[in-house]
C-alpha cells in the first residue's frame, strides 16, 4: 500500500463517521409499575447484529440489542426483573456491583438454578442506600462466551439525594467490549459506526465507563482532562485528573469533563491495536463533539 492509498483508507473511514448501522443498544428500558415495584422485562435472544458497516454477526442479546437496555432505578426503590430465556443454552443474570440478597446474586448452582432454554425467572430486590452509581448486569453462566456475545448491559442507580453526587448537565454511558461480536466495540458498535459524545462548550459532561470485555482498555480523550469522581460506583475520596483512564474488566469509572474548546476531539482506547491499523481507525474509537 502506498502512502496515498493508506491516506485514502484513513480518510474514507473518518468521512463515514458516524456511520449508520441497524440496531442501537443501551437505551433506557421503561419499567412497568406494580404498586411500588419497578418491573423490567428482559428476553434473552439470538439475533443478527450489525457491528460496523456491512459486518453482521451473531449476537446473544437482552431484548435484541447490544448492550442490553439500560436499567435505571433510585436508592430505596424496589425492582423486579423478569427474564425469559430464548437461548439454546441455560443462562442467569448477575447484577454486578449491586448489593443484593444472596439468593438474587445470579450465579447458577451457588445462589439459584440455571434458567434453562424456554424458562422464565424473576429477580426482585430493593436498591440499598449507598449503592448509587454505575453498575452492570450480565450473564454468569458460560460467561466467557455469553457475555462477550452480547449478554451485558448498564444498571444505573441514581442517588436518593442528588446533592450527594457531583452535578452534571449531560451524561453518556460507554460500555466497552471485545470478543466474538465483531472484535472491539463501544456500546456494541465498532468505528465508524460508534456514536459520538456530544455536548456544548462549558457544560459538565458525565461519562460512565464500564468494561464488559476480557481485556484492559485505557480510554484516552484528546484535548481535555477527565476528572475521576467515582470508581465501581463509589465516590473516590479525592477526585483526580487524567487524560487516559485504564478500565479493567468488571470495572466502572465515572468522570466529569468540562470542554472549553469547540471541535471534534478523538476519543479512543490507547491500546493502539484496538483502535487503528494501516487501513485506518476501527473498533474502540469515537469522538467528543463540542458545540457552541
Amino acid at each position: 500500500m502506498t502512502a496515498d492509498e493508506m491516506d485514502a483508507h484513513h480518510e474514507a473511514g473518518i468521512k463515514m463517521f458516524p456511520a449508520e448501522t441497524k440496531g442501537k443498544g443501551g437505551q433506557p428500558l421503561e419499567p412497568e409499575m406494580d404498586g411500588d415495584v419497578k418491573v423490567f422485562n428482559l428476553t434473552c435472544d439470538v439475533v443478527q447484529w450489525e457491528h460496523s458497516p456491512g459486518l453482521v454477526v451473531e449476537a446473544w442479546t437482552y431484548n435484541g440489542v447490544v448492550p442490553g437496555p439500560e436499567i435505571r432505578a433510585t436508592e430505596g426503590e424496589k425492582v423486579r426483573i423478569n427474564v425469559t430465556n430464548n437461548l439454546p443454552e441455560s443462562t442467569a443474570i448477575h447484577f454486578h456491583g449491586l448489593m443484593v440478597p444472596n439468593n438474587q446474586d445470579g450465579v447458577p448452582f451457588i445462589t439459584q438454578p440455571p434458567i434453562k432454554p424456554g424458562q422464565k425467572y424473576t429477580y426482585e430486590f430493593t436498591i440499598k442506600q449507598g449503592n448509587a452509581g454505575a453498575h452492570m448486569y450480565h450473564s454468569h453462566h458460560n460467561s466467557t462466551e455469553q457475555v462477550t456475545k452480547g449478554l451485558l448491559g448498564a444498571f444505573i442507580v441514581d442517588p436518593k439525594d442528588p446533592s450527594t453526587r457531583p452535578a452534571h448537565d449531560v451524561e453518556y454511558t460507554m460500555v466497552l467490549g471485545d470478543g466474538p461480536i465483531g472484535g472491539f466495540h463501544i456500546n456494541g458498535k465498532g468505528f465508524p459506526a460508534t456514536e459520538p459524545v456530544v455536548c456544548k462548550k462549558g457544560q459538565r459532561l458525565l461519562i460512565r465507563f464500564m468494561n464488559e470485555g476480557l481485556m484492559i482498555h485505557p480510554m484516552h480523550l484528546h484535548g481535555f482532562p477527565m476528572q475521576v469522581i467515582a470508581h465501581d460506583g463509589y465516590l473516590v475520596p479525592q477526585p483526580y485528573y487524567c487524560d487516559t483512564l485504564n478500565v479493567a474488566p468488571g470495572q466502572r469509572f465515572e468522570v466529569i469533563v468540562v470542554p472549553d474548546e469547540l471541535g471534534v476531539w478523538a476519543f479512543h482506547c490507547h491500546i493502539l491495536s484496538h483502535a487503528e491499523t494501516r487501513n485506518g481507525m476501527f473498533g474502540m474509537v469515537t469522538a467528543l463533539i463540542v458545540e457552541e
